[in-house]
């Protein structure tokens, strides 16, 4: 993988970059739709390639390695192949699926012990294994074992975790060293930045990942309920850490108004299920706020769903015909909102990116946080 810096915005940190992999280049900053079981749920391959046209998506170990096995998966040649997809995938390595399911879980040292959701059969993720399922799901961008505390929480313990994940993530380094690439092309590995919302915390940790001298770095634990402000706190603190010349990616963030916030701070990459699930519940993000195309007063407003026309879903359907869909609870609904966010999302990072190289991204940044906190 080879990351290029090719600008950094003069009023703000937000950056424009370029990463090579052997899957494509990612024109950053990006965001990456979520295909956590292999599927951006609602929207087949081509629609996704076409029409919303990601650098890169995301899959999830976790899900994966429970269904449909890492087995099935060598046996296609790996995810891409598997699923149908030519352009980059990241792989989340479970930590925070781990975190989600504490009332299934036990954490120590040597890994987690989990339930499945699914089945409710016993397994055991360790840094090692985890690695391994990673080499073998074949994503080319694949991320340390970690863990993501909840929030709020304990000082004491985001100190102890915090440790563990940098102990884990030595662990991760030195199995890699002797892991062949499972397939024929590379993989680069993020190792992530931990530390709840303490600012001692973020800071070592944010050192301690520096200096293990990966090809991209990862910030965990944020976006789990903690304020905004917060949240914005502890990027910059950290983005002030990471080096320069590699990529810095968010997990799990955000609303449109989240991701150009922390663009501003010096994040070049994000995933979040928002945009698909907000969809399937009717909502719609927009450059003028948000939709919730459920409302009444969308019945008989005969306009297109977005006049910026992103994706073709914008133009060649009404508001009405949206609201009668989910009223009448079909699927074609929940999938048409769903590639009209991927879309707005995918334009939003990419005007972002368009608006550093030109010079004036904090003027417009400034105008789209405004325009888009409002409920249309």
């Amino acid at each position: 993988m080879d990351f290029t810096l090719l600008q950094t915005d003069s009023k703000t940190k937000a950056r424009a970059g370029k990463l090579e992999t052997d899957h494509g280049t990612i024109q950053t900053p990006i965001f990456m739709p979520v295909g956590t079981v292999a599927t951006v749920k609602g929207v087949h391959q081509r629609e996704l390639r076409d029409e919303i046209n990601p650098d890169i998506i995301l899959g999830n170990t976790y899900h994966l390695y429970l269904r449909p096995k890492t087995t099935i998966l060598e046996e296609a040649g790996g995810l891409h192949k598997f699923m149908g997809w030519d352009r980059p995938i990241l792989t989340d390595s479970g930590g925070y699926q781990v975190y989600s399911l504490s009332g299934n879980r036990k954490i120590k040292e040597e890994g987690v012990k989990f339930k499945s959701h699914i089945d409710g059969s016993n397994h055991f993720f360790t840094p090692e294994n985890v690695m391994e399922i990673q080499r073998t799901i074949g994503a080319d961008i694949i991320m340390a074992f970690d863990e993501c505390t909840p929030y709020p929480c304990d000082y004491q313990y985001a100190k102890r975790s915090m440790h563990m994940t940098h102990r884990w993530l030595d662990r991760c380094i030195n199995h890699l060293e002797k892991l062949p690439y499972s397939y024929d092309y590379t993989q680069s590995f993020f190792p992530i930045v931990q530390g709840s919302t303490y600012k001692d915390l973020r800071k070592q940790s944010a050192e301690y990942i520096a200096s293990v001298g990966a090809e991209g770095n990862a910030i965990g634990g944020l976006s789990v309920g903690e304020p905004a402000e917060e949240m914005y706190e502890m990027a910059e603190l950290v983005c002030d850490i990471l080096p320069e010349d590699k990529p810095r990616y968010l997990m799990g963030v955000g609303t449109p108004i989240n991701i150009l916030e922390n663009i501003a701070l010096g994040v070049d990459m994000f995933d979040c299920v928002m945009p698909t699930r907000n969809a399937r519940n009717g909502m719609l993000f927009t450059a003028h706020g948000t939709i919730n195309i459920k409302n009444k007063k969308w019945e008989n407003d005969f306009s297109p769903i977005d006049e910026m026309g992103i994706t073709y879903v914008d133009t060649e359907y009404s508001k009405a015909y949206l609201r009668h869909l989910f009223a009448a609870n079909e699927y074609l609904g929940k999938q048409i909102a769903t590639v009209h966010n991927l879309g707005f999302y995918l334009w939003l990072v990419r005007t972002a990116r368009e608006r550093i190289l030109a010079g004036d991204f904090l003027e417009w940044k400034t105008k789209m946080v405004r325009q888009m906190d409002k409920r249309l």
